[in-house]
């Protein structure tokens, strides 16, 4: 029997997205440079999308525009991943409204100057001047970092997860970043959450492999975003920092990732052309975890 055949056979022929149509998703920091346009994708898609932010109304603006535009049911919502209460509140609230849960997007987290070292490397005899080295970091931002990227994810996933392993069936996506596979100079905090995102995720995968539930992660590479703009740009001419520029050098495409980038991989996790993918971190990268600088 041919590999066309047995496609066929499986109804996957030419299919699209059409499986989603329907289904309900929360996104935590939907309104984010990359929480938009897979916010976008999903409701292009006729995904009913709750976009769960910090800001709350970004969230509902991004919702009724979106709504307008594709005609989707959408629900803006203002939540803080870090607050169980109001993560138990949105819960309610969207089951009250749509009566179900079929997926998860995490993509609330950040970055923080306050957590960020301004030299990669410590050289030999500098002097006892740490302000601007590893032993300068402020511990408190480098917890509210790490909190945001792990803790957010984490307990997104204890609240609404739970409502997909009752029913049987249901996706999760986390998404972490290439600095989670190979860790950038002068930003610990943002490594050190996103390496933790990748095994949570892992493990998430095996613990919930029985339910019904897929667990995978997205790790976008080099995106300008508002969380990293002050390190790969000038502030006050817009052109390439020293540190953009070696980024892009070793980028295989020779470009940062534009936000439109991960609203095809988004997708195709979240519907059941997926369904035997479950584990993974699928980096959206530009080819740069597979160069080695030479």
């Amino acid at each position: 029997m041919s590999i066309i055949h047995i496609l066929n056979s499986h109804n996957m022929d030419n299919r699209g997205f059409e499986d989603l149509k329907g289904r309900v998703c929360i996104i935590t920091g939907g309104a984010g440079v990359l929480g938009t346009a897979m916010t976008t994708a999903m409701c292009r898609a006729g995904v009913k999308t709750v976009v769960a932010n910090l800001d709350g109304e970004a969230a509902r603006d991004l919702a009724a525009r979106l709504h307008s535009e594709y005609g989707t049911e959408t629900m803006g919502l203002e939540v803080d991943v870090l607050d169980k209460s109001a993560l138990f509140e949105a819960k309610d609230e969207v089951i009250g409204r749509f009566g179900r849960i079929d997926a998860l997007v995490n993509a609330a987290g950040g970055n923080s100057p306050k957590a960020t070292t301004k030299v990669e490397q410590i050289e030999p005899g500098s002097g006892n001047d740490i302000s601007d080295n590893f032993f300068g970091l402020d511990t408190e931002s480098f917890r509210q970092v790490f909190d945001l990227n792990f803790m957010g994810t984490l307990l997104p996933t204890m609240i609404f997860g739970n409502v997909m392993t009752d029913r049987g069936r249901g996706v999760i996506i986390n998404i972490s970043s290439m600095n989670s596979f190979r860790p950038l100079t002068k930003i610990p905090a943002y490594s050190a959450a996103k390496a933790s995102v990748n095994n949570f995720t892992q493990w998430l995968a095996v613990h919930f492999g029985k339910t019904g539930v897929r667990v995978n992660a997205i790790a976008p590479g080099f995106f300008l975003t508002d969380q990293n703009r002050f390190l790969l740009t000038d502030r006050s001419t817009g052109e390439l920092t020293p540190r953009g520029r070696r980024i892009i050098e070793n980028t295989p495409t020779g470009k940062f990732g534009k936000p439109e980038d991960v609203q095809g991989v988004i997708l195709f996790l979240l519907s059941d052309i997926s369904s035997f993918i479950n584990g993974v971190v699928l980096p959206v990268d530009g080819g740069y975890s597979a160069f080695g600088g030479v």
